[in-house]
């Protein structure tokens, strides 16, 4: 009977590590891959099921490619079952070719053709053509298990769904239409909402001031965010987004792209922002106009290739892991 009792202890307390950690891993995890200023986010769903928004640069012997296959082997992740290209810049779509080499792609997701070459670029076009290609508009759904994603803004054009009064439009108005930054890929973003229970995460593409008004002034379409990906790499001058009040901000800026002072200050000025995280300390900003040293992945200008993570659970909680020094922080749900 000591025999029965010593041996049945482990086994029991086996059975229990393992639930406890399959309970642990039923999270959403967020990878913010450091393509250096570009865009490139591993969006990995409790079932296991990927999303993976943008692709980063081409060339550079498939730097990019390489960072997200590591995202990928670090979340056990074997393949791409969707991937999202936001517009046609080649610091969004131009990492596709050196992609395909390392992770197959089931099905790829854009708003349509370049409005500024009028076709796709040729290596995506023979991209897509091996797998199934879809054209998303405002208003579809991504199908991804255990998720809720939706398209809030494709082609130029948003949801028209309603929202509430959105205060921080008062005296705010619309560029021209001609004016710089207003025109281009950037205007044509596809942009995204993602909800797993009561966690919520925005992904904007690089909208610009106009297409951003369209979603948030007079009335913010999108409601509230836990955690805010900002659009432009760190280039926000709309301070209707402050309507979106994340609890925490990540921005996907290199060392000398993205992440003005001007726009840095309207992030960091967001009602309710408990943290801004970066993937790169912005040169331009000096310490005035950067986040503190342990939330930023890479703060040297070399390209030492840290990223981001954030793990989401069910309930709201989530965690931001910053790899370079190690340092974790978890917001716990409200």
């Amino acid at each position: 009977m000591i025999s029965v009792r010593t041996n049945a202890l482990p086994v029991a307390l086996l059975t229990c590590l393992l639930a406890v950690s399959a309970r642990a891993a039923k999270t959403l995890d967020i990878y913010f891959i450091d393509v250096e200023g570009g865009q490139s986010t591993l969006i990995v769903s409790p079932s296991g099921q990927t999303l993976l928004v943008d692709t980063g640069y081409p060339g550079n012997s498939g730097r990019d490619a390489i960072r997200i296959l590591q995202a990928a082997k670090r979340a056990g992740v074997k393949k791409i079952d969707s991937l999202l290209i936001t517009h046609h810049h080649p610091d969004h779509v131009g990492g596709v070719e050196n992609l395909l080499q390392r992770l197959p792609v089931t099905t790829y997701l854009d708003h349509g053709i370049s409005i500024e070459d009028n076709e796709y670029p040729e290596a995506y076009k023979k991209a897509f053509a091996l797998g199934q290609h879809m054209v998303v508009a405002p208003g579809d759904k991504i199908a991804i298990k255990g998720l809720q994603i939706n398209v809030v803004g494709a082609a130029g054009k948003a949801i028209s769904s309603k929202g509430e009064p959105n205060a921080n439009c008062a005296g705010l108005g619309l560029h021209p239409e001609n004016q710089p930054g207003e025109t281009g890929e950037n205007t044509q973003s596809a942009a995204i909402t993602v909800q797993f229970g009561k966690f919520r995460f925005a992904d904007l593409g690089d909208l610009t001031y106009n297409k951003q008004y369209q979603l948030l002034c007079p009335e913010n379409k999108l409601g509230k965010f836990d955690l805010y990906l900002t659009t432009h790499h760190g280039g926000e001058t709309l301070k209707g987004i402050w309507a979106l009040v994340p609890r925490v901000s990540i921005m996907n800026n290199g060392a000398r792209k993205g992440g003005s002072p001007d726009a840095w200050k309207i992030i960091q000025a967001s009602p309710g922002l408990e943290d801004l995280w970066q993937l790169h300390f912005a040169v331009a900003g000096g310490k005035e106009a950067n986040a503190a040293d342990a939330f930023i992945a890479n703060v040297d200008e070399a390209d030492t290739g840290f990223y981001l993570k954030v793990s989401a659970e069910e309930n709201g909680t989530f965690t931001v892991y910053n790899p370079r020094n190690k340092f974790t922080k978890t917001y716990a749900a409200k």
